[in-house]
């Protein structure tokens, strides 16, 4: 057991800890030892290996005085760098906030600490959780653990929170903490074989995490299985009067919730979702995945969310607008990066040169867009009707949910894991349509989970995607609990690195 155990699942590795079997030290240890030699992958960013072993001797010293202990104490994660963690770097994957090295911690990645969760170090992203590919970090691509049958091309683990996904895939920790704004947890978790919920917006606190799209981000957990993406949410999530959007509601126990029953449930499959060109991999694994929920005793229902094809374009109006003034505030002034100056530049070529130096192409590319769309001559042209746009997609929803629509079955994403490189020489437009699939549950503040139920021709994991009611993020892990089981995925990347 000893040279696997990076390998167990949250589950299997909180039950072995209460029952003494093995000591968080040794998880951590096995996780550290993983991660030396996974250089090649690029997933961790900042390694903190002091911070982990002394925070699994003190999970330690809490099981051995037993009592109520949190489930993720003594559990070995890695932390997105989007979040603010204290006296440990966090960059955002930006040159901008090189140094950076925050007097705060995340209100999540405390509420994790405070579960006695060990934290192995800072994983790799998108820069400011632009991107789907992971290939616009300061640090330079993750690359996702799985290869194409036959091939050594690496391949994307997905993006922003893409060290996150290949982390987990890799076995380098037990699960790790995404953001999502668009996709930014399930387009990784389908394209590295994991799982990774986004939970309704507001059921986790976005304080302390760096912002990028405020009306969209949401922080959520990235594992090996539906039941630990379950325990670890009940860590992640809670109310927090330091965020304002952050939802006074209790939490539930989402594990105590995966029942595996599902009959009578009724499962909407949106006609819109059908794109011209889809892969017929992708087609197949969505009639499957339709077939083991109808065997597993749901009733598969046609639904129509005729605003889908809008969400995409209004999502990039929003999303770039939102990022615009939020990254307004890196200026070269507090903190962060500041440019060299030539004699005679004065505030205003400190500001342009900083900014120039310090965001990379498709951050300047954003934040452009969003400073045009929110410009006097453009606001009612495209914010304004953005925002309109991004009601009649919530209003598509709740129609859909008034009906009796317990959860909506999609495709994750349009494809298994590309190329790196195959689509940064492209059109951006290629690139963002990665998120095609996932994007409409963020405009409408949805919970929403991708979970692994195939292979494609090549190998590679495909993944199906499930939309939930506001706030019913157990329901909804529970239906993909039962997909998880029907569809029976097991295999894991062979080991190249």
């Amino acid at each position: 057991m000893a040279q696997d155990l990076n390998w167990l699942s949250i589950a299997d590795a909180r039950d072995a800890l209460h029952r003494g079997e093995v000591t968080s030290v040794e998880l951590t240890e096995a996780c550290l030892a993983e991660i030396e030699g996974a250089g090649a992958l690029n997933a961790f960013v900042h390694h903190t290996p002091e911070i982990a072993r002394a925070a699994a001797e003190a999970a330690d010293a809490r099981l051995r005085a037993g009592g109520d202990v949190p489930a993720m104490c003594g559990i070995p994660v890695g932390i997105k760098d989007l979040f603010c963690t204290k006296g440990v770097p966090s960059q955002a994957a930006s040159r901008i906030l090189s140094g950076f090295r925050p007097e705060y911690e995340s209100t999540v990645s405390q509420q994790m600490a405070d579960a006695g969760a060990v934290m192995l170090g800072k994983l790799n992203m998108d820069e400011f959780a632009m991107g789907s590919s992971n290939e616009t970090s300061v640090y330079g691509p993750a690359v996702n653990p799985w290869r194409r049958q036959g091939s050594e091309t690496p391949l994307t683990p997905g993006g922003s929170s893409g060290g996150s996904a290949a982390a987990v895939a890799a076995g380098l920790c037990l699960g790790a903490t995404g953001t999502d704004t668009g996709g930014s947890i399930r387009q990784p978790a389908a394209f590295t074989g994991t799982v990774g919920i986004k939970p309704t917006y507001g059921r986790c606190s976005r304080w302390g995490i760096v912002a990028f799209a405020s009306s969209l981000d949401q922080a959520g957990p990235m594992a090996r299985s539906v039941r630990d993406c379950a325990i670890m949410l009940g860590a992640m999530a809670g109310h927090d009067p330091k965020d304002s959007t952050s939802a006074d509601l209790p939490v539930p126990d989402f594990e105590a919730l995966l029942s595996g029953d599902i009959r009578g449930k009724r499962i909407g499959i949106p006609r819109e979702y059908r794109m011209e060109g889809m892969p017929e991999a992708i087609e197949k694994l969505w009639s499957d995945g339709a077939d083991m929920l109808r065997g597993a005793g749901a009733e598969i229902v046609d639904i129509s969310l005729p605003h889908t094809k809008y969400a995409l374009p209004a999502y990039y109006v929003i999303a770039p607008a939102e990022a615009s003034s939020n990254l307004a505030r890196y200026d070269g002034v507090r903190y962060g990066h500041r440019a060299k100056l030539a004699a005679g530049d004065g505030i205003t070529e400190m500001y342009e040169k900083t900014r120039a130096e310090g965001f990379g192409a498709e951050v300047q590319r954003r934040v452009m867009i969003g400073t045009y769309v929110l410009s006097a001559g453009f606001y009612d042209a495209y914010y304004n009707r953005a925002r309109k746009v991004r009601t009649l997609i919530k209003r598509d929803f709740e129609e859909a949910f008034a009906a009796g629509i317990d959860a909506i079955l999609t495709p994750a994403t349009p494809s298994a894991a590309f190329g790196l490189g195959e689509m940064t020489d492209s059109d951006p437009v290629e690139m963002y349509l990665n998120d095609v699939f996932t994007v409409p549950a963020n405009l409408a503040g949805l919970p929403a989970v991708a979970l692994p139920t195939g292979l494609d021709a090549r190998g590679l994991p495909l993944g199906m995607h499930l939309i939930g009611r506001p706030w019913e993020e157990g329901d909804l892990l529970n239906v993909a609990g039962v997909l998880e089981s029907a569809a029976g995925f097991v295999s894991k990347p062979a080991k190249w690195w």
